[in-house]
């Protein structure tokens, strides 16, 4: 294998990382001026670059990489990575599905029941002796039996309804188009689930097409007796009308794994007790990302020896 195939961009898992530097002598790509330098003399030997969805290549690190075949993405989401460029160059990218579906879901639940119970600031209550000198803590809303709206009815949503099923909760979603033969009912518009459910669970994919698809209306809609739960990307829910809403009391609270400027969460949803903020952590566990690092570096073989991935994503249709 030649040193100069593999090129490592952005931060990864440390046994990834050191696995492509062991396994492949993949390089990684510098930042700055020396990234530019790198490119220059080396960009024409990459076959593959390995990345995660926080990271990805866009177009003009497609463009230095003129011989660059297959992006192999660490991570389910890879809206960061510009698949339209991607595949008007022929080149094919991968992600890592179902791997991680279960702890997503399980994020999303562990995140509504928090919101809605307020555990994590009860804790904190405890904590700075409130219980003692404030007595008992105020009282909260119940889980079970919700109206629950589910946008983007795929591998996580439709494990994030499963789940919320059994908590006798009635299920409702929204998606591109209805999906064929499950029992929840289908609405034509964010903003029409929005305003048939309590609690409404944000699992779409990221990218230009789902940008700011939870906005001001479809929150109004919500109402300030409802919940909202991202898992899915920042970019989908409209931060600032989300702000505002919680700040004016027009929305009940929120439970948020995500954001649109990550590592940067708003200051003001720092203060709000009935805000969860997670630090991306969907995925998080050690059972999941060993499975998406082994689904990664499949892809990654599969790629060099063969020429086709083990998992590809939808490309688009080049006119």
């Amino acid at each position: 294998m030649s040193a100069s195939q593999v090129l490592q961009v952005g931060p990864l898992k440390p046994s990834l990382a050191q696995t492509l530097k062991d396994r492949y002598a993949a390089w990684v790509l510098p930042e700055g001026a020396e990234g530019e330098a790198f490119l220059a003399e080396r960009g024409g030997e990459i076959r593959a670059v390995v990345t995660s969805g926080r990271t990805g290549v866009d177009a003009a690190l497609m463009a230095s990489l003129p011989n660059l075949g297959a992006v192999v993405n660490f991570g389910v989401g890879y809206d960061t990575t510009d698949v339209d460029e991607a595949a008007r160059r022929g080149i094919v990218v991968s992600n890592t599905p179902d791997v991680l579906t279960d702890c997503v879901a399980d994020t999303a639940v562990g995140l509504m029941i928090d919101t809605m119970r307020q555990f994590a600031a009860a804790d904190r209550y405890v904590r700075a002796g409130r219980w003692v000198d404030e007595g008992n803590y105020p009282l909260t809303r119940q889980v079970s039996n919700r109206r629950v709206g589910i946008i983007g009815l795929g591998r996580i949503g439709s494990a994030i309804a499963k789940r919320l099923s059994a908590f006798g909760c009635t299920i409702a979603y929204h998606n591109r188009r209805p999906v064929s033969e499950v029992p929840y009912e289908y609405y034509g518009s964010p903003v029409e689930l929005a305003g048939a459910v309590e609690v409404l669970v944000v699992a779409a994919a990221g990218g230009a097409s789902t940008a700011k698809l939870v906005g001001a209306e479809v929150l109004e809609a919500l109402g300030p007796n409802g919940f909202l739960v991202n898992i899915a990307r920042g970019s989908v829910v409209d931060e600032e009308a989300l702000v505002s809403a919680l700040r004016d009391g027009r929305l009940a609270g929120a439970g948020l794994d995500v954001f649109a400027d990550e590592p940067n969460v708003p200051q003001e949803l720092l203060g709000m007790d009935n805000v969860v903020v997670l630090p991306h952590v969907g995925s998080g566990t050690v059972e999941t990302r060993a499975a998406m690092e082994d689904l990664t570096l499949r892809n990654l073989e599969s790629y060099l020896t063969t020429g086709a991935l083990v998992t590809p994503v939808p490309m688009p249709v080049v006119a």
